[in-house]
């Protein structure tokens, strides 16, 4: 009778130490399975970021060629003589060195009065 409760209790012992060992494999093939799928979703998000950067470099790479023509254009219009001669007074390149400069213009000094012929300089 001893010999029967003692074979039984090392059948149930090997019962429940093998149940508890392929519960781990079983846990270890669903972490295994959710962190390959997880891989897989990065994966495709890096993919799918890295084509949009490309798209993204490519027309920023357009985009600079624009800025430079947009540049030379407004040097050419400020460099002719009618914006040298008669428009720009002394307020007039003091404003325009204070907006090159990222300040706000000093009003501390009085503004003069344009000339009554400028409307006439057009």
């Amino acid at each position: 009778m001893k010999l029967r409760i003692v074979i039984v209790a090392i059948a149930l012992a090997i019962a429940a130490g093998g149940g508890w060992i392929s519960r781990g494999w079983f846990e270890d093939a669903q972490r295994l399975t959710e962190e390959r799928a997880a891989r897989l979703v990065v994966d495709a998000a890096m993919a799918r970021e890295a084509d949009i950067a490309g798209v993204v470099e490519d027309r920023l790479a357009e985009l600079d060629a624009n800025e430079r023509i947009i540049d030379r254009g407004i040097i050419r219009e400020i460099q002719q003589p009618i914006y040298r001669n008669v428009c720009l007074g002394d307020n007039a390149v003091r404003l325009l060195n204070d907006a090159a400069a990222g300040r706000a213009p000093d009003t501390t000094e009085p503004q003069a009065q344009m000339p009554a012929d400028t409307a006439a300089a057009e």
